[in-house]
């Protein structure tokens, strides 16, 4: 609601002082007998409309005024007020400068806060701004990829529920001094981060309640600024870092131990070929022979180790290739026929027609197909079968949920319920298989059922630990099951590509479908059931 304006006191009072001695005038001529009353009267009158005429005019051409400064604070370029003397248009235009010279500044203003913004946003780090309550004010894009777009007016435990975290948040707004916090995040893959949390302040400007009603006050009271106490959380993702100390304390810890062995035999029969050996061929012939298996169980250990460290590095980044997973498993058997002949083992593929393709890396796969199928070749018995089938399967079965596929037809087979088809791919042995107090620790690093015999085979330990790598970053599952006497299976679940929509249909350019797991707390039968009797469920 607009306030009118009133006549200034000023020109009340010049109106007063011309209409008061013309008044008395006036009535001094009608009782001396000069004027007659009638003209007098008439006099009075005239006199007493010239004045309301005078402030008639002037209540309009301010209201004109003051109605096109309200104008300006809705459109840029209002007209100016017609039919209004020259200075009032003055007046009018000096304010239509005032008001785009404002235009102009709150542009650059404008303009800075969106480089700001901009700056804020293209930070690799996430950063969070929080008010007094909690309240998260702020994020920017990395932070709302970390956490979702619904972080923002939220409170910050809905979205980071770490009591380290909000601990040290709640410290800081209450006056505490900066902190540092590391956690870890679990899912979808294990992530660590260094939480930096430091207190902030700043001025705010109480709004004026005659403004948020549209009233104009002509002399507004001063509001001074409040000061606002806010807190700043940046991560930092300390993962690779974390890793690699991992790393090396695996080495130490275990690597030395593997190495230990070989190591202690090749100075041996070093010395025994400088000693006593030294003019016997055949004893050297012997000892070389055995030194050379040794020192290539050193070169696949470390081997495997580099391999296991440059996985883990990259696996918090999705992969985003086309694998066509029949055709890799037929170049993994035909690599491993020498070595399954050599046991006059049998190695068999069963696929269907028309397989969806994976989103995968295709050299990880090939390495994950490569160590489930060699495995089998080791344990299993001699001249027995090793069965790798590929199915397409419901990836909720076993805690897999992704996300819809918009577009996609109804009656296709490829894309479950949630859009959860997965690629299965089982490679089943005919071994003495494992108890089911080994089953969950099958994938640590250097595990061994029996370490004798997975070291007289070559085997380093690190195989299965490779492979949960592997399924980490494709956001896959691994599926162990084992009867003791019979066999094994370990089977695969990868993530297919979802069918492409038609044109015109489900998402637009630029979007792409996004798979995200969810841990499961049971999971199902093998595809390919064991025969008869106990089994054992193991998975990662």
């Amino acid at each position: 609601m607009r306030q009118k304006a009133s006549p200034p006191t000023p020109l009340l009072t010049a109106i007063l002082l011309m209409l008061a001695p013309l008044a008395g005038l006036l009535t001094w001529a009608v009782y001396s007998g000069a004027l007659h009353g009638g003209l007098a009267l008439a006099a009075g009158i005239a006199a007493l409309t010239g004045a309301v005429q005078i402030l008639r005019t002037y209540r309009r051409d301010a209201n004109a005024v003051t109605d096109y400064a309200a104008r300006l604070a809705e459109t840029d370029e209002p007209l100016a007020p017609a039919g209004t003397p020259p200075a009032l248009k003055a007046l009018a235009a000096t304010i239509g400068r005032l008001h785009r010279v404002g235009l102009r500044r709150a542009e650059s203003v404008r303009m800075q806060l969106d480089a700001d913004e901009a700056v804020i946003d293209a930070l690799p780090a996430p950063l969070l701004l929080m008010d007094a309550d909690r309240q998260v004010v702020r994020a920017n894009q990395t932070a709302r990829e970390l956490f979702g777009d619904k972080i923002v007016d939220r409170d910050l435990a809905s979205s980071l529920r770490t009591p380290a975290v909000l601990e040290a948040v709640d410290s800081v707004l209450r006056g505490g001094a900066s902190r540092i916090i590391e956690f870890t995040l679990p899912v979808p893959v294990e992530r660590s981060f260094e939480a930096q949390v430091k207190p902030f302040q700043r001025l705010v400007q109480e709004p004026d309640p005659s403004l948020l009603d549209g009233e104009i006050e002509e002399e507004p009271a001063p509001r001074p600024p409040t000061v606002a106490r806010m807190a700043i959380l940046t991560l930092h993702d300390v993962t690779a870092a974390r890793r690699s100390e991992q790393m090396r304390a695996d080495f130490i810890a275990n690597a030395s131990h593997e190495l230990r062995t070989p190591l202690s035999s090749l100075l041996g029969f070093i010395e025994t070929l400088r000693g006593p050996a030294r003019d016997d061929p055949e004893a050297q012939d012997r000892f070389l022979a055995i030194m050379h298996d040794q020192a290539s169980r050193m070169t696949r250990l470390v081997n495997d180790l580099l391999s296991l460290s440059r996985i883990e590095l990259d696996e918090h980044m999705p992969p985003n290739g086309r694998v066509d997973v029949v055709e890799e498993l037929e170049n993994v058997i035909a690599a491993l026929q020498l070595k399954a002949a050599e046991r006059r083992i049998r190695l068999r593929m069963e696929a269907p027609e028309d397989l969806p393709p994976v989103v995968g890396d295709e050299d990880q796969l090939t390495q994950v197909f490569q160590n489930l199928v060699s495995n089998a070749i080791k344990y299993t018995r001699e001249d027995t079968d090793v069965t790798v089938s590929v199915a397409l399967a419901d990836g909720a079965a076993v805690g897999f949920t992704g996300l819809p596929a918009p577009g996609a037809a109804a009656k296709d087979k490829r894309v479950g319920r949630g859009g959860t088809a997965m690629v299965s791919v089982s490679v089943r042995d005919r071994g003495d298989g494992i108890a089911r107090t080994h089953l969950p620790r099958l994938t640590e690093r250097f595990y061994r059922v029996d370490a004798a015999r997975s070291r007289a085979m070559g085997g380093t330990g690190l195989g299965l630990a490779i492979v949960k790598h592997i399924l980490n970053r494709h956001r896959g599952r691994l599926t162990i099951e084992s009867e003791v006497g019979v066999g094994s299976a370990f089977t695969v679940y990868l993530p297919a590509e979802a069918p492409s929509p038609p044109r015109g249909e489900g998402r637009g350019e630029g979007e792409t479908l996004r798979i995200v797991p969810k841990a499961s707390a049971a999971l199902p039968p093998h595809p390919n059931p064991l025969p008869r009797g106990e089994r054992g469920y193991g998975g990662v």
